[in-house]
């Protein structure tokens, strides 16, 4: 949430940290995918936003980067977390179960 009790319009899958960080360091998606042990596809989705960051490939970004694991699995929660939020049929079925609850 931000000022005014309005969601951010456009969150932050983790994969474009995780990009940076690569650029940063000047690490090939090719040489990290062969690291960790996986296909590269598999990386480039989640450096797109097109997959998650499972607990197993935050376990080997921790390996590979030295980024606690923890780290990527909170921000891919705040992610998943956002888009749930975002999701105006998902937000109304929230809000009549609350409802629901707060009568009981």
């Amino acid at each position: 949430m931000i000022a005014n009790n309005l969601a951010a319009s456009n969150p932050m899958h983790p994969g474009e940290l995780l990009r940076d960080e690569l650029e940063a360091r000047g690490i090939t998606q090719k040489h990290l995918s062969e690291e960790l042990g996986i296909r590269r596809s598999i990386l480039s989705e989640i450096i797109h936003g097109k997959r998650s960051i499972s607990t197993e490939y935050a376990l080997l970004l921790e390996a590979a980067l030295g980024i606690d694991a923890d780290f990527w699995l909170k921000l891919q929660a705040d992610y998943n977390k956002e888009i749930a939020k975002a999701d105006a049929g998902f937000m109304q079925r929230l809000n009549r179960i609350r409802q629901i609850a707060a009568v009981l």
